[in-house]
């Protein structure tokens, strides 16, 4: 996956989503982007990218911690809601749209 490619699907899914602002790039360079997208629930999401090694990060942020997140440093894994310490493994990737959709079902 190219920058492009992972920047086109962050914007895709927060137009989508009904809790999601506009993404913000924070941070582009040669090899990695780092996204934000403001919450209308509180908060925001970072998402982060590094195409040489194919490093994929979420994180939804409220009151400057995290309390929800996934990536794949290691595997697959995320850092659920009500224990953002632990790490649970994942049996597929998870795109920024699953990110979303899980942040959705949560806060519903």
């Amino acid at each position: 996956m190219t920058l492009s490619d992972f920047e086109q699907q962050v914007f895709a899914a927060a137009r989508a989503s009904s809790i999601c602002g506009i993404p913000l790039v924070r941070r582009l360079t040669v090899t990695s982007v780092n996204l934000r997208v403001g919450l209308t629930v509180g908060g925001f999401i970072d998402a982060f990218y590094n195409e040489q090694t194919g490093t994929t990060a979420f994180a939804l942020i409220r009151e400057d911690r995290r309390v929800f997140g996934a990536d794949n440093t290691g595997g697959w894994h995320m850092h659920p809601f009500k224990d953002p310490r632990l790490h649970v493994v994942l049996s597929q990737p998870m795109t920024f749209n699953d990110f979303v959709a899980t942040i959705e079902r949560e806060l519903a």
